[in-house]
């Protein structure tokens, strides 16, 4: 029994399916109760989206880790959300300094959120088209 959890890549359809819907899920769960959570705490801006920021790279951390897509997506997935939290983090030490006027810092790094989420999408519906194929292969095969 291998320690690592399949990926996308060497997934059978059953699993793919269910990793599919566990993506979904979190994508869902991120888009419909995190994020206006996140809007409504009474906190500027750049620490609101910090925030998003180190909770996405922790949720691609898990999602690296449970093999909820393909590899390559993922660790670009890690790279962006990465990156934007370490801008965010650096702006905002910044503004404890007393530096209030680097916002392009901010907007970056909502750019790469934005990049990041894209290919979560991205991910979730090749994990859907592989699953079709799959199933499709299969039932070829079946008839042959």
């Amino acid at each position: 029994m291998s320690l690592t959890p399949h990926t996308a890549e060497d997934a059978d359809p059953r699993e793919l399916w269910l990793a599919s819907l566990r993506l979904l899920f979190w994508l869902l769960v991120l888009v419909g109760a995190v994020v206006p959570l996140l809007l409504e705490l009474p906190v500027g801006q750049t620490t609101r989206t910090g925030l998003l920021a180190w909770l996405l790279v922790g949720l691609a951390l898990y999602w690296l880790y449970a093999g909820l897509g393909y590899r390559p997506l993922l660790l670009i997935q890690m790279l962006l959300f990465s990156s934007a939290a370490f801008l965010l983090t650096t702006k905002a030490g910044l503004v404890l300094i007393g530096i209030d006027r680097l916002s392009v810092l901010r907007r970056t790094a909502r750019g790469l959120i934005i990049a990041g989420a894209i290919c979560a999408g991205i991910n979730l519906v090749a994990m859907l088209v592989a699953l079709v194929r799959r199933r499709r292969l299969a039932r070829l095969s079946g008839r042959a």
